[in-house]
């Protein structure tokens, strides 16, 4: 049985779940949800991966967020908890989801900053922002 938890693990702004449902109707995609999980390595130490997921595991936990269901795997919940996941239009980079978790230390010399990057299934590239703690990824 999933592990429904009543509170959020983490963040997922307006923006973001509007991205997400907009996703979700485009697609056709009922009974479908946000899975967000750590996928190894990157420039910050760790790489977040987006997927719209309807194959939940009995370890899966799940919750609401802004109206999105939102599934997370047992190792993945250590690097999201208290991490906010945005959906941005960066002119220079393009539109996609960022994700800034105080739980993946910055490997870079710029400082400790929480930065991370995921983006949604189906490519894009992400990098880490210039040293303001920021990341930014696109589609």
């Amino acid at each position: 049985m999933l592990q429904q938890i009543d509170t959020q693990l983490f963040t997922l702004t307006p923006a973001a779940s509007q991205a997400v449902k907009d996703i979700l109707e485009q697609r056709n995609l009922e009974g479908y949800a946000l899975r967000v999980y750590v996928a190894g390595g990157g420039c910050c130490s760790a790489n977040f991966g987006m997927a719209l997921d309807n194959n939940f595991s009995d370890v899966d936990t799940t919750f609401d967020a802004n109206g999105v269901r939102v599934v997370v795997d047992n190792i993945s919940i250590d690097y999201l908890r208290d991490a906010t996941v945005d959906f941005v239009n960066d002119p220079q980079h393009g539109q996609g989801f960022a994700v800034n978790s105080p739980n993946a230390k910055s490997s870079h010399s710029h400082g400790e900053g929480g930065c991370a990057c995921g983006s949604e299934s189906g490519g894009g590239s992400c990098g880490c922002g210039d040293g303001d703690g920021s990341c930014g990824c696109n589609n």
